[in-house]
């Protein structure tokens, strides 16, 4: 385990990022060994759950921006980056020689300390983890819902609904009787598949590693994902956002997809390769698509996703679960005890690829 050489009895932690008095209780009960610095008044207010950049006209004053700072760089731990500021995580890395692991809200988080621009050592010093799993089961229900919509052709019926128009009865799809492709199988791809495979589809999935996933047929590498496409009714994307995912759902693969099949993006939107997604909608290669996360978001006012009739926009609100604080707390407080524990931590962030 690297971080802290040698292990600490009890654990200072932070509170950098927005957390009830309800879930400090909840992270005391679970790991008693964790002491809480915490002052609400230097928080920002959320304006719904997992809101952890808070509400953006609410600033702290220079006294409070010191106690803040103070707090931070007092302790072992930090519960959040602060303010989700890559360079408030740059200050805090620098001034605090204690610090040894910090919690990232995000499943993605691995990008937010990227962003940090922190040294090789600094990176060897600090443990930095994920909320990676907290978000599964509802973005599963998002992919299926995306890939049912495709399959049910969402657009048509709106459209004729909009257009009060009674057209002839067709045949629609049946998701039992389609193959999915999922790309990533870590966490959230994994409930994916399962709830997939629950509705009978045949699920073929996408790893670097031999893996073996429940309900999936196949397992296949990223590099190969053209060669099945033709075999695809959907693809939903759970990959993270990398140098090795940029846009590797692009031109070539769309060219090979079997044409009209259904494509929902969960995981990051720099895999999609959006200009390149545009014109497979445009020929009808894509038939529909159900997008959460985009390749800039908040998705600019005139990009042509908005008004394309085969696009769901979804503005990267899927995985907001009422239950998501409680659970990355508790996801921190079992953390906690496997750190002061002398046990590795789960959701670590690879710190070459940065997920």
């Amino acid at each position: 385990m690297s971080g802290r050489a040698d292990r600490p009895d009890r654990l200072r932690v932070a509170v950098a990022a927005p957390l009830s008095e309800e879930n400090c209780a909840r992270v005391q009960e679970l790991e008693p060994r964790v002491d809480l610095v915490v002052d609400q008044s230097l928080l920002p207010p959320m304006r719904w759950p997992a809101d952890f950049a808070g509400d953006p006209d609410w600033r702290r004053s220079e006294e409070q921006q010191r106690a803040y700072e103070a707090a931070i760089d007092s302790a072992d731990a930090l519960y959040g980056i602060p303010d989700v500021d890559p360079g408030a995580l740059a200050r805090a890395v620098r001034a605090n020689p204690g610090l040894c692991w910090v919690q990232t809200m995000a499943a993605g988080g691995g990008g937010q300390v990227r962003a940090a621009g922190l040294t090789g050592a600094e990176l060897q010093r600090v443990l930095f983890t994920t909320s990676a799993g907290v978000h599964g089961r509802p973005l599963a229900e998002f992919a299926v819902f995306g890939v049912l919509a495709g399959a049910k052709d969402l657009p048509r019926l709106s459209r004729q609904q909009r257009d009060h128009a009674w057209s002839g009865r067709w045949t629609m799809g049946q998701v039992s009787r389609q193959t999915v492709l999922v790309l990533g199988l870590g966490g959230i791809g994994r409930k994916v598949a399962e709830a997939l495979h629950a509705l009978g589809a045949t699920v073929i999935g996408t790893s670097r590693r031999d893996v073996s996933v429940p309900g999936v047929t196949t397992v296949v590498h990223p590099d190969r994902i053209t060669d099945v496409a033709r075999t695809v009714d959907a693809v939903v994307n759970t990959l993270p956002g990398t140098d090795a995912t940029e846009h590797l759902v692009g031109k070539r693969f769309f060219d090979a997809l079997r044409p009209g099949a259904t494509l929902v993006n969960v995981g990051r939107g720099t895999v999609v390769d959006e200009a390149a997604l545009l014109d497979a909608l445009d020929s009808g290669q894509v038939g529909f698509a159900a997008l959460d996360v985009f390749e800039t978001e908040p998705l600019p006012v005139h990009s042509p996703l908005w008004d394309h009739g085969r696009v769901l926009v979804s503005p990267h609100t899927a995985a907001l679960d009422a239950a998501e604080d409680r659970l990355i707390a508790e996801l921190f407080a079992a953390n906690a005890t496997r750190l002061l524990d002398g046990h590795d931590l789960v959701n670590r962030v690879d710190t070459v690829e940065f997920y």
